[in-house]
């Protein structure tokens, strides 16, 4: 198996999808949203390019790795291919940021401010998951106390 793709070894890969993912996040975390095009960077054109990136590695890589998806030691056996196992990680940092970017438009258009926002954004790229989870109870709650309009 070769040592990369492209003549770049897996870890210069999984070093630009960061710095990728990076990007974006401080754009959704830093940036004024008050421009749609650099808003589009973040929500669409990012998680497209790593999910280009996912798609690539998984048409070339999937179809030789050992293990599967039946049990947790087929997936450990799985991730041991360095191609396979970057594509799993590519696959969080893709789907992470265009949850993000939905959190950061969902949360504007109920004008919940931007310092509550900052660390459940920060959360949703940690631990994705847990920071939907926040986002949603944040939102629930502020539906709940906005006056009846």
């Amino acid at each position: 198996m070769p040592v990369g793709l492209f003549g770049v070894e897996w870890e210069g890969w999984f070093s630009i999808a960061g710095t990728l993912a990076m990007a974006g996040w401080a754009i959704l975390i830093l940036a004024p949203r008050r421009w749609p095009l650099l808003n589009a960077v973040p929500a669409y054109g990012l998680p497209a390019a790593l999910s280009g990136g996912y798609a690539v590695l998984v048409l070339l890589y999937f179809a030789d790795a050992s293990g599967g998806y039946g049990s947790l030691a087929e997936v450990a056996r799985l991730f041991e291919s360095p191609p396979v196992l970057l594509a799993g990680w590519v696959h969080y940092l893709a789907f992470d940021l265009f949850v993000g970017a939905w959190i950061a438009r969902r949360a504007d258009a109920i004008a919940l401010s931007r310092l509550i926002q900052a660390p459940i954004l920060v959360a949703t790229f940690l631990v994705g998951p847990l920071g939907l989870v926040l986002y949603l109870a944040t939102a629930g709650a502020a539906r709940r106390l906005a006056p009846e309009g």
